[in-house]
């Protein structure tokens, strides 16, 4: 005779042994993770938003930069094609990691309650 597979009962509870990745880092001092909360979660979100429009507008920028050495009639305007691509480059990069680190601090910033 075959044996037929036993059907699982689906009334039964969750296995506790699945949570125990959660249980380990509550116990090595992550706190609880079940409570970051919406606050956290947006902050995350706005932090992707924020690399995305970044990356966008970098795109942009180096799309721009290829239409104008397309365009260029010497050698010198080349270099300075660019040399004001790369100048804006190291800008922009400067602002958006300040802005990033900003942004990261206030996600991570520990929350004070006012009494």
């Amino acid at each position: 005779m075959a044996n037929t597979p036993q059907k699982q009962d689906s009334t039964a509870k969750p296995d506790a042994e699945a949570f125990n990745p959660f249980t380990q880092l509550q116990e090595a001092g992550l706190g609880n993770l079940m409570g970051m909360g919406t606050a956290w979660v947006e902050a995350i979100s706005d932090l992707g938003a924020e690399v995305a429009g970044f990356v966008a507008e970098r795109i942009k920028e180096d799309v721009k930069t290829q239409h104008e050495i397309l365009h260029c009639k010497n050698v010198t305007e080349l270099q300075h094609v660019q040399a004001q691509f790369m100048q804006k480059a190291i800008d922009q990069y400067q602002a958006e990691t300040g802005k990033l680190v900003e942004m990261t601090s206030k996600a991570f910033a520990p929350k004070t309650t006012d009494s």
